[in-house]
């Protein structure tokens, strides 16, 4: 069954019969496994593998500082381990609230799709 990785602090997949996963951008049948943080994210991907599919949030914690890490981080983080590990960019939305932070993960990612081809570093 496929993967679907969801990023968010705040907003639950499961709630209101999983109300939020209309942005899914896999079709169902998938399991959805919730991280909350950068860390959490870092350490499920590490330990399960890539996923077919990852919903992003951009904005993770009420406070945002110049350390903070964010959902454009795990996006930077996701680009450097494929690089560095090879793979194919999983299948991506953005659920965030916040305009400008959707639009960096996005274009990350895009850009990333456009140009790499999955042999770079193997």
């Amino acid at each position: 069954m496929k993967t679907l990785l969801w990023l968010d602090d705040y907003r639950d997949p499961f709630e209101d019969d999983g109300k939020w996963l209309v942005f899914s951008p896999i079709d169902s049948p998938f399991n959805v496994i919730w991280v909350k943080s950068y860390w959490e994210f870092i350490a499920c991907i590490k330990s399960k593998g890539l996923p077919d599919a990852i919903c992003f949030d951009h904005d993770l914690g009420d406070k945002l500082g110049p350390d903070e890490k964010t959902g454009l981080s795990c996006a930077k983080w996701l680009v450097e381990y494929i690089m560095d590990n090879g793979g194919d960019i999983p299948a991506w939305n953005i659920q965030s609230a916040n305009p400008v932070g959707k639009d960096n993960i996005n274009g990350l990612l895009i850009n990333f799709k456009k140009h790499y081809d999955g042999t770079e570093n193997l």
